[in-house]
C-alpha cells in the first residue's frame, strides 16, 4: 500500500467471534483479525455472552488491522458494521447492562413463543413484522424477561441489541438500523416504525427502544478514548450497517431479485433479495430490511455442519485416528466414506433436527430421526444420510422462499460445506439446479464494507459489488440423482408431518429427563 491508498473496514460481530477486515476499494482483502469469545450457558437452553467482551473485541480487532497495515488515520475511508441478529440486552439509565447479551441460540422463551402463536395472533404479528415467532427473536425473550425476571424488566431503561450497545459505547447514541429492528418482531415493515400493538402487549414504550435509522446512516464524532484505542480519526464516517445474514448476500453477489445465497456453516440459511417486502401466508420465511429497494427473504436452519461434527465426535473415533495417520482432515475422510454409497443412501433417510428447527417449520421440539434402517446399512450409509438430511433441510427452506418470491434464477453457495465438492454436488442434485461457488472472503464483512461505500456514494449501487466477486466452480445437477432425491424428499416432508406430535412428546420427556 502507498500512503495515498485508502481502506474501508468491515466489522462482523458474530456468534463466536468478532472479525475486522480491511478491504481495498474494490473488495480485495488487505488485512483481517478476529477475537473469539465464549457462549455462556448457565442453564439448559440458555445462551448468553458478555457484552464487555464483545465490545472489547470490536476495539481490538479494528486496532489490529490498522496496526498490521500501518495505516495513517486519513487512510481509513469508512467503517461499516455487520452483526448476528436477534440479540437482546437490558440496560439501566446509565447505559450499564442489567443482563448479559441473550443471543439467537437461546431457547428459554419456548413457552412464551408458543403462547404468542396460540393466544396473541402470532401469525398476524409475523405478517406485520417479518420475523417468525420463535425463541430466537427478541419478542418472546422480552416476554420471558417480563414474566420471569420482573425486577430486571421494571428497571430497564433501554432494551437493545449488541450492536446498539457497541454504538452507544462508541458514540453515546442509541440507534438501531432497520435491518436489525426488522429481526426483533417489534418493527412494522410497512411503516418502518415500532409496532404499537406489540409494544402494548409487552408493556414497554418507544422510549425504551433505540431511534430507528436506515442501514446507510452515518455516524461521526466517536468518543476520543475509543478512537485512540482503535487508531482511527474520531470523524471517520461509520455506517451503522445491517445484520450478518442480509450483508452476506451482498458479500457473495446474490443481490438481484431471484438470486439466492445458501450458506452452510455450523447452521445454515437460504436468502434471496426482493425489491418489495414479502411475507409468507404460512409464516415459514423471514423478511428483513436492507435498503428501501432491497428486502431479504429467507429462512435459517439450525442443522448444518454441526451434524457432521456430532457424527465425527460421537461415532467417528476410528476415522479420526485414520485421518491423523494419513495427515488429512477427518471430515474429508467421512466424506470419502459417504462417496461409496449411491444417492439416497440405499433407503436410509435422516430428519436432521438435532437442534430443533427453525425454517420452514419453526419447531423447537423437532428431533433427529433415522428412518428405514436395515441390516445392510453400514457406517458410510449413515454418514451419507446425515449429509443428505442437511441438504433436504436446506431444500425445504428454498422451496418455501420460492413460494413467496417466485423462482430462484441463480444459487450461490458458501460456508464450510462449500469446501467439499462432493457435498456441493449433492445439494445441486437435491435442488435440481446449477450451483455457483463464489470466491468468498468474509462475506458479511465485505457486505458491511460495500454498504459503507454505497452510503458514501462511492459505488452507484449495491449491484456493483458483483464485479468484485469471481465464480470459482459450478455444479450441474445429475438428473438421475435428482429423481431419486425427489422421491425421498416427498417422504421426508410426510415424515415430518406424521411425527410432529410425537416430537412434542419426546421433547417434553427429554426436558424432564435432563
Amino acid at each position: 500500500m502507498t500512503a495515498d491508498d485508502k481502506v474501508v473496514i468491515g466489522v462482523d460481530i458474530g456468534t463466536t467471534s468478532t472479525k475486522a477486515v480491511a478491504f481495498g476499494e474494490h473488495g480485495q482483502v488487505l488485512s483481517s483479525h478476529a477475537v473469539d469469545y465464549p457462549i455462556i450457558q448457565p442453564h439448559p437452553g440458555w445462551a448468553e455472552q458478555d457484552p464487555e467482551e464483545i465490545f472489547s473485541a470490536v476495539v481490538q480487532t479494528v486496532n489490529a488491522v490498522i496496526t498490521k497495515l500501518r495505516l495513517a488515520s486519513h487512510q481509513v475511508k469508512a467503517m461499516g458494521f455487520s452483526v448476528a441478529m436477534h440479540s437482546l440486552m437490558a440496560l439501566d439509565g446509565s447505559g450499564r447492562p442489567l443482563t448479559r447479551c441473550i443471543i439467537w441460540a437461546d431457547n428459554r422463551s419456548v413457552g412464551q413463543a408458543d403462547r404468542l402463536l396460540r393466544e396473541w395472533n402470532g401469525l398476524d404479528i409475523y405478517k406485520r413484522t417479518g420475523t417468525p415467532i420463535h425463541p430466537m427473536s427478541p419478542l418472546p425473550k422480552l416476554l420471558w424477561l417480563k414474566e420471569e425476571q420482573p425486577d430486571v424488566f421494571r428497571k430497564a431503561h433501554k432494551f437493545v441489541s449488541i450492536k446498539e450497545y457497541v454504538l452507544y459505547r462508541l458514540y453515546g447514541q442509541y440507534v438501531v438500523d432497520y435491518s436489525i429492528a426488522s429481526a426483533t418482531g417489534l418493527f412494522r415493515l410497512d411503516t418502518l416504525d415500532w409496532d404499537a400493538d406489540v409494544l402494548q402487549l409487552l408493556g414497554i414504550t418507544r422510549a425504551q427502544l433505540s431511534s430507528l435509522v436506515p442501514t446507510t446512516h452515518l455516524l461521526r464524532g466517536m468518543k476520543k478514548e475509543w478512537a485512540e484505542q482503535m487508531g482511527m480519526d474520531p470523524d471517520v464516517p461509520v455506517v451503522v450497517g445491517a445484520s450478518d445474514g442480509v450483508l452476506a448476500n451482498i458479500g457473495v453477489g446474490a443481490i438481484l431479485p431471484g438470486e439466492a445465497a445458501i450458506t452452510i456453516g455450523t447452521s445454515g440459511a437460504v436468502r434471496t433479495i426482493s425489491s418489495v417486502q414479502k411475507t409468507d401466508e404460512k409464516g415459514r420465511t423471514f423478511c428483513y430490511a436492507l435498503t428501501p429497494n432491497h428486502w431479504v427473504v429467507g429462512g435459517p436452519t439450525n442443522n448444518g455442519g454441526i451434524l457432521l461434527r456430532w457424527l465425527s465426535d460421537e461415532f467417528g473415533g476410528q476415522e479420526r485416528e485414520v485421518a491423523k495417520r494419513l495427515g488429512i482432515d477427518p471430515y474429508d475422510l467421512l466424506t470419502k466414506y459417504a462417496e461409496r454409497v449411491p444417492a439416497g443412501a440405499e433407503g436410509l433417510l435422516f430428519l436432521p433436527f438435532l437442534s430443533g428447527e427453525r425454517a420452514p417449520y419453526w419447531n423447537a421440539n423437532a428431533r433427529g430421526t433415522f428412518f428405514g434402517i436395515s441390516l445392510h446399512h453400514k457406517r458410510e450409509h449413515f454418514i451419507r444420510a446425515v449429509m443428505e438430511g442437511v441438504c433436504m433441510s436446506v431444500f425445504s427452506v428454498a422451496l418455501a422462499i420460492r413460494d413467496v418470491t417466485g423462482p430462484l434464477s441463480e444459487i450461490r453457495v458458501s460456508g464450510g460445506f462449500a469446501k467439499s465438492s462432493f457435498w456441493r454436488q449433492m445439494l445441486a442434485d437435491m435442488m435440481g439446479k446449477e450451483l455457483l461457488v463464489p470466491e468468498t472472503h468474509e462475506a458479511s464483512a465485505l457486505g458491511a464494507a460495500a454498504l459503507a461505500l454505497y452510503a458514501l456514494g462511492d459505488i452507484p449501487s449495491l449491484d456493483a459489488v458483483k464485479t468484485w466477486i469471481h465464480i470459482i466452480a459450478r455444479h450441474e445437477p445429475n438428473t438421475e440423482n435428482t429423481l431419486i432425491y425427489s422421491e425421498l424428499f416427498d417422504m421426508y416432508t410426510r415424515l415430518y408431518e406424521q411425527l410432529k406430535d410425537e416430537f412434542d412428546v419426546i421433547a417434553s420427556f427429554q426436558r424432564r429427563s435432563g
